[in-house]
């Protein structure tokens, strides 16, 4: 007989082992479970092309301090698309050696005719590429990789400075089954965590954090970066607690400015003389207005400078240097607007930026690590102030950057000992007005004339396409894939004068599918750039980040062809998401022998967590039904 203390015992051990987290199995360097090799898809994520089998990193520090990283990844690819898991690239700050890899080892592991086949990468074909003044990359590839492959390959990161404690990635672009990040630190040490994680940890200690079958995260129209969605651990020094040498590291923002403002390649270069910026200052200063001498400034620069794609928080090459060549990177580029800009007597500032491919910065995580650029900052009033980035060719100067809306900036003002954040927004919305007139043939065709008027950053957007894509392309962009729509032509009106509306006029015409002898059949949604929703999935896993407020209007008058009247027309109707954020309106009525169609759609909000997803799943969903109801018109 159990006694009842046993049967308790009993019942709890039961409890315990069945919500135990199951910790998937690793292996050392080239030992391997043959049923790994025989796998033929993800468990818990069936049409992956490649798995993330583990991935184990583990930090500790050597007697003189120096960071070590040890990582070894583990990958089985499943098909032919997966194959670009066998391509490797770990950039890491190597250029001034203070950090450095070592210790490379790379193998595929293929399973032929039973027997673990093992080919080694040749350390001949392990290539250090350099990326900038600062950044190295290494770079090699698996040979002998096909279905059924498993790649792997491991390596020690060496880290002379305590500061540069890495960050960790559970999560990927493909499923992992296992993901581990120990750490190892010593008491005189003090680092600050932000985790940020969607799934659960299966071991959570001080010392081990691990995750088990996470599922890859794919990209998802409107989202933001990856980096904001993906599971992860970020590290940042807080303090040496070394007795009467205690001190403490960027636990401030203030001290973040102040350190940035003493680096040589950052701080260093606000004040460095350009050969020939005083025919520049000169003009400018000779202007009446501070816009006129700004936007000079800033065309002058974006005229001059060409961007070389690499976006950094530092200089390279200094800004004198990448002056003479007319080319630099993004902070480069930014600091020598910055510096002719206070030179020629204005307010500016320099200001740390986040783009939106890199993330949002987290104003409680004070690091300057999560910025990546930088741009001028010029304060007008207390609701208003100029973000100018002249990286981009199309970039207005009074306009912030799209990439950076949504997200906080950090301008430093060292003569007033002054270093804040800024929200970056447009809290107005961005305008965008068609205008159709057309008539409606017995032949089922329509043909007329259409004028787009865009502002703000929709002007922005029409004109990098035009002039990056060409007429040709930029005419299928305004077709939409509807290939019974043709534009014969096109007119452009203030196409180099940026703080005016761009204005197109078309004139077009589109055979009515769908028609015959006693039916008309015509969808009135055309040039609107909303034919496609793009919310189709039932499920979100990011936030919606449409990156500004918005209005449409849409407004066409449709002549009725000459022995034909309306048999079906869709009804008035207004319609808004619970919190009224969003709001879409459409009239139609006929008119003096036209049809007047008037479509109007408001975001209110720009951004939207995942959380309130279905309601604006059901609100698009309904939207594009209205949007694409169609006109019925039948023989008399």
């Amino acid at each position: 007989m159990i006694k009842p203390f046993a049967v308790l015992m009993l019942v709890s051990f039961c409890v315990n082992a069945q919500t135990q987290p199951v910790v998937p199995p690793t292996q050392p360097f080239g030992k391997i479970d043959k049923a790994d090799l025989e796998m033929k898809a993800c468990d818990f994520e069936k049409d992956a092309n490649a798995e993330v089998l583990f991935d184990k990193g583990s930090v500790y520090f050597t007697p003189d301090y120096d960071l070590v990283l040890e990582r070894h990844v583990r990958t089985k690819i499943f098909n032919d698309k997966g194959n670009d898991e066998a391509n490797v690239r770990i950039e890491y700050f190597g250029g001034d050696r203070s950090e450095y890899i070592t210790g490379v080892q790379a193998q595929t592991i293929n399973l032929n005719n039973g027997n673990v086949e093992i080919t080694r990468v040749d350390k001949k074909l392990i290539y250090t590429q350099t990326v900038d003044k600062l950044r190295m990359a290494l770079v090699f590839s698996f040979p002998n990789v096909k279905p059924g492959s498993v790649v792997e390959f491991k390596y020690t990161l060496t880290a002379q400075s305590v500061a540069d404690f890495p960050d960790w990635y559970f999560q990927a672009h493909i499923p992992t089954r296992y993901s581990e990040f120990a750490t190892v630190v010593p008491n005189i040490l003090y680092y600050k965590k932000l985790e940020m994680v969607n799934h659960p940890f299966v071991k959570n200690t001080d010392e081990v954090r691990s995750m088990a079958n996470i599922p890859s995260l794919h990209d998802e129209p409107y989202m933001s970066s990856r980096k904001d969605n993906l599971d992860r651990i970020l590290y940042q020094l807080g303090g040496i607690n070394a007795g009467a040498s205690s001190k403490s590291f960027s636990d401030t923002w203030t001290k973040v400015g102040e350190e940035e403002m003493d680096f040589e390649v950052f701080g260093g270069q606000l004040k460095r003389k350009l050969d020939g910026e005083e025919l520049i200052l000169s003009k400018a200063k000779s202007m009446s207005s501070n816009d006129e001498k700004i936007a000079y400034i800033f065309n002058e620069v974006k005229s001059r400078m060409k961007w070389d794609e690499h976006d950094e928080r530092y200089t390279s090459d200094g800004t004198v240097k990448a002056w003479e060549k007319k080319i630099g990177n993004s902070t480069e580029v930014n600091l020598i607007l910055y510096h002719l800009l206070f030179k020629a007597g204005l307010n500016a500032y320099p200001m740390l930026v986040s783009t939106k491919k890199n993330g949002k910065v987290n104003p409680a995580f004070t690091s300057r690590y999560q910025f990546n650029r930088t741009v001028a900052y010029i304060p007008i009033d207390s609701n208003r102030n100029y973000v100018l980035d002249a990286t981009g060719k199309y970039n207005i100067y009074n306009e912030t950057p799209a990439s950076l809306l949504n997200g906080f900036g950090f301008y430093m003002d060292k003569e007033n000992k002054k270093y804040e954040l800024v929200f970056l927004q447009r809290t107005s919305p961005v305008r965008q007005v068609t205008m159709i007139n057309a008539d409606i043939k017995p032949d089922g065709k329509i043909s007329g004339t259409a004028q787009l008027n865009s502002f703000s950053y929709n002007r922005i957007n029409a004109v990098t396409r035009y002039k990056t894509d060409g007429e040709k392309k930029y005419i299928d962009y305004l077709r939409d894939d509807n290939n019974n729509l043709k534009i014969s032509s096109i007119k452009f009106e203030n196409m180099e004068v940026d703080t005016l509306p761009l204005t197109q006029n078309i004139n077009f015409s589109q055979e009515l599918t769908g028609s015959d002898e006693n039916y008309i059949y015509f969808n009135p949604n055309l040039f609107t750039s909303q034919h496609d929703n793009p919310f189709l999935n039932e499920n979100r896993y990011t936030t919606i980040d449409f990156g500004y407020k918005g209005n449409y209007f849409i407004n066409g008058i449709y002549k009725e062809p000459a022995g034909y009247k309306i048999d079906a027309m869709p009804k008035n109707i207004t319609m808004s998401m619970p919190d009224k954020s969003m709001v879409f309106k459409r009239i139609v009525a006929e008119q003096d022998g036209s049809i007047v169609v008037r479509y109007s759609i408001d975001y209110n909000k720009s951004v939207y967590f995942k959380e309130n997803y279905p309601e604006l799943h059901e609100f698009f969903k309904k939207m594009h039904e209205m949007l694409n109801e169609q006109i019925v018109l039948k023989k008399s």
